[in-house]
């Protein structure tokens, strides 16, 4: 347990509202931030996880114009969509909101304000790429050319996949447009850019003090983009989005703020509306200006540069802490993140998962056919926490089988079975010998092991730690053999007894991995109520604005990050199998599935 509680913000990025989530997604912004929420809660500390669905820009508008319907249309869609996926997984999201929302609106023009008051966002004269055939403005993400500094074949108008750095859509070597092809035709346009350059010495300081506290990789990527800030547009000829809020830009139809710099401003802005909707509206300042708070932002690797540069630098700026200097906006000064825990890419089957092309398999598909608890312990044992890696069923198979069936769900079958056939409860022990204390004592170490890399983001190492005390203990009861002992009831008792305590340890261990099977231990060994918190989904309204769906939950419940002793004479019922095992043609299905999809 924590000595003393600290207020810890988790970010998990926003997912795009343009369709349902597939694995590859959740395997990098999700399920690591709920693991690491759920350990931080048990250990003790005032934890807020906020995020939503990130709904503007032109991908949106897009789609939109290709089904003959609004941009909101899409965006509500997607956005209830995301939000079952996510809820489907367990994701204790204490509020899962929207881009669109008023009080979205509000707060990022607020941060808009205080930047402009402080000289770090300026109007420009830039070339802007509109497509021949549509008249409309293309977003630099939706320009596609040769990299002008690596030659990387496909890079994208705002950045280059393969040397990272940043582009203007019109460096591109044979630029074309995405959607439909053509070359696109570069006009003048005005627009607001963030002054990047003016944050390269704070920004230095800032990254160069999370040496050996960051992921290498990202360290290291982050660092590398110092050399080059340039200037960035953040507004662009769109008629979805956020408004300027200044005279003269305010009602102007066909300009918006950028999505990713009112996307970036959501952790913020949904902290606000969580607040508020807890009935007290200065509530989120613990998490943002509290300069012992801590915050941790989950996304996948293609995502850095917007959470160690972008929104550090925005931040800074609103905080007046630049090379421009300034006075804080009208909120007060801001809090930067502690950490950007980025993940790398997932594969599946050896290809890059395409929704288009089918290469995907679904969140609400996978958790309609498998245990959603599968999935949580395949993405923390075989993720792609630090390097790129390959999802296969055969695999996801065989750690289904050989570690939750045989390992995990043998333990707890075996153990609470034999103490509910004997006893009924569990047994009182009798002396205890050097097997049984070492054990228990085992157990009780893990704690601060699994711990200690759960506040790490160390996932892998975390379960890897806590299915060792469980495949400790199944050799415990292999080597005991109680079922052999029935001249000796004292004894039987005793191994039963420690095997239950250290069940019970082992669920607790377990609880930020697999909150739904934790669940499930917990009323095995004869507790009651609810052990983990749940996500719920929830109808809201805002003055103003339609109403809409959030995700969000009550997660101040019983699990705490602890070993606690079993107590004695409680019942026990005869288990249930805590997870299905996989027949070996679930693999050729799935393999067929996306063969002829």
């Amino acid at each position: 347990m924590s000595s003393s509680s600290r207020h810890i913000l988790t970010a998990p990025a926003w997912p795009y509202a343009n369709g349902p989530r597939h694995i590859g997604h959740v395997s990098g912004f999700a399920l690591p931030a709920d693991m690491f929420s759920r350990y931080q809660r048990m250990a003790g500390n005032k934890v807020l996880m906020v995020s939503g669905t990130d709904e503007h820009g032109t991908p949106i508008q897009v789609q939109a114009d290709k089904e003959g319907v609004s941009p909101r249309e899409i965006a509500d869609r997607y956005s209830t969509v995301i939000a079952e996926d996510l809820h489907g997984l367990g994701m204790s999201y204490d509020l899962f909101t929207r881009t669109s929302t008023v009080n979205h609106y509000a707060v990022v023009q607020e941060i808009f304000k205080g930047l402009f008051d402080n000289g770090y966002i300026f109007p420009t004269k830039t070339m802007g790429a509109i497509s021949p055939s549509t008249g409309r403005t293309l977003p630099d993400r939706y320009i596609e050319g040769t990299c002008p500094i690596c030659g990387y074949d496909g890079a994208r108008g705002d950045q280059c996949d393969n040397c990272g750095n940043q582009l203007d859509p019109i460096e591109l070597i044979n630029p074309v447009s995405r959607i439909n092809g053509e070359k696109p035709k570069f006009v003048e346009t005005e627009h607001f850019m963030l002054d990047l350059p003016a944050f390269t010495d704070v920004l230095g300081e800032y990254l160069r003090g999370k040496q050996g506290q960051w992921r290498p990789n990202v360290l290291k990527f982050s660092l590398n983009l110092l050399d080059d800030l340039q200037p960035r547009a953040i507004s662009r000829d769109l008629d979805w989005g956020v408004p300027i809020p200044l005279d003269g830009w305010r009602d102007n139809p066909n300009k918006k703020l950028y999505v990713w710099f009112d996307a970036v401003v959501g952790y913020f802005s949904a902290s606000v509306e969580w607040a508020r909707r807890q009935g007290d509206p200065d509530l989120w300042r613990g998490w943002w200006q509290d300069p012992d708070a801590l915050s941790y932002y989950f996304m996948g690797k293609d995502n850095i540069v917007f959470h160690s540069e972008i929104w550090p630098a925005m931040l800074y700026g609103y905080s007046g802490q630049g090379d421009k200097g300034g006075t804080p906006g009208s909120l007060g000064a801001l809090n930067v993140p502690t950490e950007v825990v980025s993940s790398e890419f997932l594969t599946m089957e050896g290809k890059k998962f395409s929704s288009s092309r089918q290469i995907v398999i679904y969140v609400k598909d996978f958790i309609e056919r498998y245990d959603v608890d599968a999935l949580r312990y395949y993405v923390a044992v075989a993720g792609p926490e630090n390097q790129d890696t390959d999802f296969t069923w055969s695999e996801f198979r065989r750690r289904n089988n050989d570690e939750l069936v045989a390992a995990w769900g043998n333990l707890v079958n075996r153990s609470v079975n034999m103490a509910a056939k004997n006893y009924g409860a569990i047994p009182e022990p009798g002396e205890l010998n050097d097997a049984d204390r070492a054990l228990m004592e085992r157990s009780r170490n893990a704690f601060a092991a699994v711990g200690a890399e759960l506040e790490r983001s160390r996932f892998k190492n975390a379960i890897t730690e806590a299915l060792d005390v469980v495949r400790d203990a199944n050799k415990y009861l292999s080597d005991q053999a109680p079922w052999k002992l029935k001249d000796d009831p004292a004894r039987v008792q005793s191994i039963l007894h420690t095997a239950l305590q250290v069940v019970d340890d082992a669920k607790t261990l377990l609880t930020p991995f697999l909150p739904n099977s934790s669940q499930k231990v917990h009323e095995m060994l004869g507790g009651e109520g609810v052990w983990s918190g749940m996500p719920e989904l929830r109808d809201v309204s805002e003055d103003g604005g339609p109403d809409y769906r959030v995700l969000t939950g009550d997660y101040d419940v019983e699990a705490r990050w602890e070993s606690r002793p079993v107590r004695p004479g409680v019942p026990l019922a005869k288990p249930t199998p805590l997870f299905k095992k996989l027949d070996e043609s679930m693999v050729d299905e799935e393999l067929a599935r996306l063969e002829g999809a």
